[in-house]
């Protein structure tokens, strides 16, 4: 089994591992799980924990199951098991045949909580949810017992097959846990270890109409299935006592140990699953999918790679105490991995007419432009360049500033891959007074050339021709909210970002792009990094905008 070492990542949950191995616990076995609760698509705070969990189990050479932990039929469906399926997969991991649903578990479990009846742990409470809250008691006040909690055995025993037969509605019983309503973790004041629920399960449908909380279901199939290290996050840490408690009770050879660790929290965006669901619901996004959300779906489609999150997983490292992560370094991983493998290609996003007068009208010549400055193994594509084109209109300034190094009147400027053009002349609508077109010259000799007098021609602009360019929407999308941390407050609507996605709908790509599959990501030169989004075809071609080219995490990183 492979321990820490110079080469391999360390924090302390790997110190407490490397201890257990050392003493031989567990016989030297390492055995994880990743339990999300079929509830929702799961985001990049998810991920975090797939990749610790999956990520230690390869590290270990042990294992990490898939379990999806639904024990609330309410708001669970397979649509969310499917994708949960297809996410982790995505992120490049595999449970091989090790897939397992806490429903698997509902008979054990019930049996479980019959032995505690029977052992005197447990009882059949007839409180309301009011009635049970009021007997709980504060943080320095103890809990009232319930006037229920002295039943007999063989009272328990009979209400409890009762209400599994669905003698009783909704609320009329629980069964409790017996541990002690004075303690101060107020976890362990007799907590509910089941309830009456009537609803359909998208997987046992009808059969059951009681059902395990969550906090007793978890613990017993993380033991049943032999897990040595349940890993989860910090908001857990009150409740370890009853998970041991209870794992304690009815499998105490097999308690694994509970260790916890900070949540993820991100900066411009929310990960509260109640948050998502209510965003999605409500129709503050178009989807759990929307590009602008931090499920892993939504990172997909917007282009987001599985190398880049877990990269970022890897950087952000495992921590004790909780944190807000600025998402710039989430978005300069994923620049940086997208600066690798994505082609480059020229789009112009809004549009402004160049007339070269002196280039023939009908003629038509290809430039070979590389796919990766500097990865020749990319290759190269055809480039058709003619008379009339498109730049970009932020490219052209009438009256520019001292420093601008892009076309204006007296001015050059090399168009990349291609010719120096000069401007000559502007055409502008007699009403508005809106730019309409330009006209320039060109220089035939400076073909992929510098100038043979040897002027200095400073800045170089893209381009697409204007007879051969594919129309293109362009949806640019930015952070979906306009304050840092709009997890930190209770309105958290209110500071939703207007502008977190602006639509182009006049933008021109290079013919190459014509068939450009959906998923497939590009750079656009000097603009950004952009994905071919699924809903391209039938002759529409759709791009989201990933990342822009500019880093912001690199000035932040540097304290700049």
């Amino acid at each position: 089994m492979t321990q820490t070492t110079a080469s391999n990542p360390t924090d302390f949950i790997r110190d407490i591992i490397d201890q257990d191995i050392r003493t031989n616990k567990n016989a030297g076995r390492l055995a994880t799980r990743f339990p999300p609760e079929p509830n929702g698509y799961i985001h990049i705070g998810h991920a975090k924990s797939v990749c610790l969990n999956f990520g230690l189990a390869r590290q270990y050479q042990g294992t990490c199951n898939l379990r999806l932990d639904d024990t609330d039929p309410a708001g669970e469906s397979m649509e969310f098991v499917d994708s949960i399926i297809r996410d982790v997969h995505w992120l490049g991991f595999d449970w091989e045949d090790r897939l397992f649903y806490a429903s698997d578990y509902f008979e054990k479990l019930y049996l479980f909580a019959i032995e505690l009846i029977k052992s005197g742990n447990a009882y059949v409470c007839s409180l309301s949810p009011d009635e049970i809250r009021e007997h709980r008691g504060t943080f320095t006040e103890p809990g009232k017992e319930s006037p229920y909690r002295n039943r007999s055995v063989e009272e328990n025993l009979n209400l409890f097959e009762r209400m599994r037969a669905g003698e009783f509605e909704d609320g009329a019983h629980v069964l409790r846990a017996k541990i002690d309503m004075a303690a101060a973790n107020i976890v362990m004041r007799d907590p509910i270890l089941y309830r009456i629920k009537r609803e359909p399960h998208y997987r046992t449908e009808t059969k059951w109409v009681i059902y395990p909380m969550y906090d007793f279901a978890h613990c017993l199939s993380d033991a049943l299935e032999g897990i040595t290290h349940s890993i989860c996050t910090l908001e857990f840490e009150n409740n370890r006592p009853l998970y041991d408690w209870i794992v304690g009770k009815l499998i105490p050879a097999n308690r694994p140990k509970q260790i916890e660790f900070a949540r993820l929290s991100v900066s411009y965006t929310v990960l509260s699953k109640r948050r998502l669901i209510e965003l999605v619901q409500k129709g503050y996004v178009r989807g759990w999918d929307d590009p602008r959300m931090p499920t892993v779906t939504g990172m997909r489609r917007r282009g987001y790679t599985p190398e880049a999150i877990r990269k970022f997983c890897a950087q952000i490292g495992v921590a004790k105490n909780d944190n807000l992560i600025d998402v710039a370094l989430l978005e300069h991983c994923v620049r940086e991995d997208l600066n690798e493998r994505a082609p480059r290609v020229m789009g112009i996003l809004r549009p402004l007419r160049v007339v070269i007068d002196n280039y023939p009208e009908n003629q038509t010549e290809d430039f070979d432009c590389a796919n990766h400055p500097q990865r020749p193994e990319m290759g190269t594509r055809k480039v058709p360049f003619s008379r009339v084109l498109y730049i970009e209109r932020d490219d052209f300034m009438e009256d520019p500033p001292k420093k601008y190094n892009r076309l204006a009147p007296g001015r050059e400027v090399r168009l990349r891959n291609a010719y120096i053009i000069k401007f000559e002349s502007m055409v502008k609508d007699e009403q508005s007074g809106e730019l309409l077109e330009i006209h320039c010259t060109y220089d035939p000799q400076t073909r992929n050339a510098p100038p043979a007098d040897g002027r200095k021609v400073p800045g170089v602009i893209h381009w697409v021709s204007a007879g051969h360019g594919v129309p293109a929407e362009v949806r640019l999308y930015d952070r979906l909210f306009n304050i840092e941390d709009p997890g930190s407050e209770e309105d958290f609507i209110k500071y939703l970002n207007p502008d977190s996605l602006q639509t182009v709908m006049t933008c021109h790509v290079e013919q190459s792009l014509k068939n450009a599959e959906p998923g497939s990501q590009y750079q656009f030169e000097r603009l950004g990094y952009f994905c071919v989004d699924e809903d391209t075809g039938a002759g529409r071609l759709v791009f989201n905008r990933v990342v822009p080219l500019r880093d912001s995490w690199t000035k932040i990183a540097a304290g700049k």
